[in-house]
């Protein structure tokens, strides 16, 4: 650690440093030193093999983005001392950001603040239109390829934990009841209505920075930001904004879709992206929401089969009950997808 700071020109009898947020992925500390905050983090290089990779897209955005759209808040890692970015040390890589003042939620409070999340992740998305994404590298491959996910669940299937198989008998039956979601992907990888274009992927609402007046300032954790459908970034956004039960939830009745929580989603990204999606991709609006939950459902299934060797778990059943939970959340979005495809088109006339 001091020689991390030395490398950022701080002095280390002069500055504290902490653990910092509740993120699951990279590790995390707020550094003060000489009357500023600081951000300090290192990459978790088991899910992100490739740290250079994100160091290139950041700044390949942050280019684009300083001489398209100047007063966009875009965070980037600060320089160290020699210039660099991305810090390596023993084999670990560290990068560092300047602490902005701000509020931010593990969940939406209300229907508003979903509202300015996906506006944020709109407007993101809009301002890097003229970009193209396929000059940026994929720092998770086949993150959101559905296609992938079903077939590693069948080979779970075939290969797993052959007592917890059984015991998964039934959901197992009723995640495949739903493979005509998978289906629908592969038509939309081969439709050219359907652009790849510069896509968060992992928006939740963890990952947008709140002024005082709950006004979006703009969005964090670019590590997964690579080319995508923006059936991704809609898809989370309604897998984690829709419900006011987490992936935790056991009692399945609490889970429900709330209505308000999709207008505002389809307001403040629609308000932001109507302009540049196509008809097709409009449509797949409400699919998006089916596509994310029920590829998310499958990973969590999957793992259990294999002896929680992924996601890893607090308790025999955790990611049993989490592959419950999301295939509840999933049927509640289809009992309203006829309301809430009406919701949309009246959204774009």
């Amino acid at each position: 650690m001091e020689q991390l700071l030395a490398a950022y020109g701080m002095r280390p009898a002069e500055t504290t440093v902490q653990p910092f947020g509740s993120g699951l992925i990279n590790s995390t500390w707020i550094v003060a030193s000489n009357g500023h905050q600081y951000i300090l983090q290192k990459i978790n290089k088991a899910v992100f093999t490739r740290p250079d990779d994100i160091d290139r897209n950041i700044h390949a955005i942050d280019h684009y983005l300083t001489n398209r759209h100047p007063s966009y808040t875009f965070i980037t890692p600060l320089p160290a001392v020699n210039g660099e970015t991305l810090l390596q040390y023993e084999d670990e890589y560290y990068r560092l950001f300047k602490f902005i003042s701000s509020t931010t939620y593990v969940s939406a409070p209300d229907a508003s603040v979903a509202f300015e999340a996906a506006r944020q992740f709109g407007m993101f998305t809009k301002f890097l239109s003229g970009f193209d994404a396929n000059t940026l590298e994929e720092t998770i491959p086949h993150f959101h390829d559905i296609d992938l996910r079903y077939s590693q669940f069948l080979r779970a299937i075939e290969h797993g934990n052959n007592e917890r198989i059984g015991h998964s008998a039934k959901l197992i039956a009723s995640l495949q009841r739903h493979e005509s979601i998978v289906s629908i992907y592969k038509d939309i990888r081969n439709d050219s209505s359907f652009k790849k274009r510069v896509t968060h992927h992992d928006t939740k609402i963890s990952n947008v920075l709140f002024d005082e007046n709950n006004k979006g300032i703009c969005i964090i954790d670019l590590d997964t930001v690579m080319p995508g459908y923006f059936i991704s970034d809609i898809g989370d956004m309604m897998r984690t904004y829709l419900a006011a039960a987490t992936e935790e939830e056991t009692n399945f009745d609490l889970i429900e879709v709330r209505d308000d929580f999709f207008k505002a989603i389809v307001e403040g990204y629609l308000g932001q992206m109507i302009g540049e999606l196509s008809k097709q991709e409009v449509n797949a609006f409400v699919y998006s929401g089916k596509f994310l939950i029920y590829m998310q459902a499958l990973r969590f299934l999957t793992d259990y089969l294999n002896d929680d060797v992924y996601y890893g778990a607090r308790y025999e059943l955790h990611n049993f009950n989490r592959a419950r939970n999301q295939l509840r959340l999933l049927e509640c979005l289809v009992e309203k997808e006829e309301l809430y495809n009406s919701i949309v088109r009246k959204f774009v006339g």
